[in-house]
């Protein structure tokens, strides 16, 4: 396993926001933290980025126990669900901002910004400032910043969210094409469970604080575990979508 979370634990004044978390996600997997709001899946996800620090417990990145460790130092790509884009930077700017401050030769960021440009599709568009993209096109900067340093995970928090529903769908599509291009381990947070068994390779479905399933979006969705999976899955919505695919 890449990413491990081994009896995780985490309260916030008197809530416990993540019970006894055990799940592990393989390299170059696609996993979603799938479950209602205040499940205990942002705070996972938050922990694993080194935002959070667990109370018991550990947290391994390949094989490396990193509770210790500041998120800076933990190989981790973000993206936020509101871009966080600077918005008095170009695309190219924003994307080339990691690089820089990892102190990046001028010609190595030059190289690296217009490889990932050529990847997000949007090689003419690096003079652009943010308020001149459309929110699919934000998003898709945000990505590429997040992966200009070259992260061995990414980390995604309910990235599709301020996206309208027809551009959702497409950048599900390409976000899963650029994920297996790349072959980064990505974990991503969502309540959408389409979203969730669309895109990821595996799905972990969260429910006050506790992991309730883990499996891939088919077998979360045949065959539920507990209660709360076969109350929370639309599984008749779920053979629809695999009937369109």
């Amino acid at each position: 396993m890449y990413v491990e979370m081994k009896h995780i634990t985490k309260t916030f004044d008197g809530f416990q926001a993540s019970r006894d978390v055990n799940f592990g996600v393989e390299k170059g997997h696609l996993a979603a933290l799938l479950g209602p709001s205040g499940s205990g899946k942002t705070t996972i996800l938050r922990m694993i980025a080194g935002l959070d620090r667990p109370d018991s417990g550990d947290i391994l990145i390949n094989g490396a126990r990193v509770n210790d460790l500041p998120g800076s130092k933990r190989g981790i790509g973000f993206v936020f669900q509101n871009y966080a884009l600077f918005r008095y930077m170009t695309v190219a700017d924003n994307i080339a901002f990691g690089l820089e401050v990892q102190k990046k030769s001028k010609g190595e960021i030059k190289s690296r910004v217009e490889e990932l440009l050529e990847l997000i599709s949007m090689k003419d568009l690096g003079k652009r400032y943010p308020h001149q993209l459309s929110g699919g096109q934000r998003q898709r900067v945000a990505f590429a910043r997040a992966l200009a340093p070259n992260p061995q995970l990414l980390l995604l928090d309910e990235p599709f969210a301020a996206i309208d529903a027809k551009v959702r769908r497409e950048l599900r599509t390409w976000l899963r094409e650029m994920i297996e291009r790349v072959g980064v381990t990505s974990i991503f947070v969502t309540h959408d469970q389409e979203e969730a068994m669309e895109v990821a390779d595996m799905v972990i479905i969260t429910n006050q604080g506790r992991v309730e399933q883990i499996g891939s979006p088919e077998e979360i969705c045949l065959h539920p575990q507990t209660d709360f999976v076969k109350d929370f899955i639309d599984a008749e919505r779920f053979e629809a979508l695999m009937a369109i695919h």
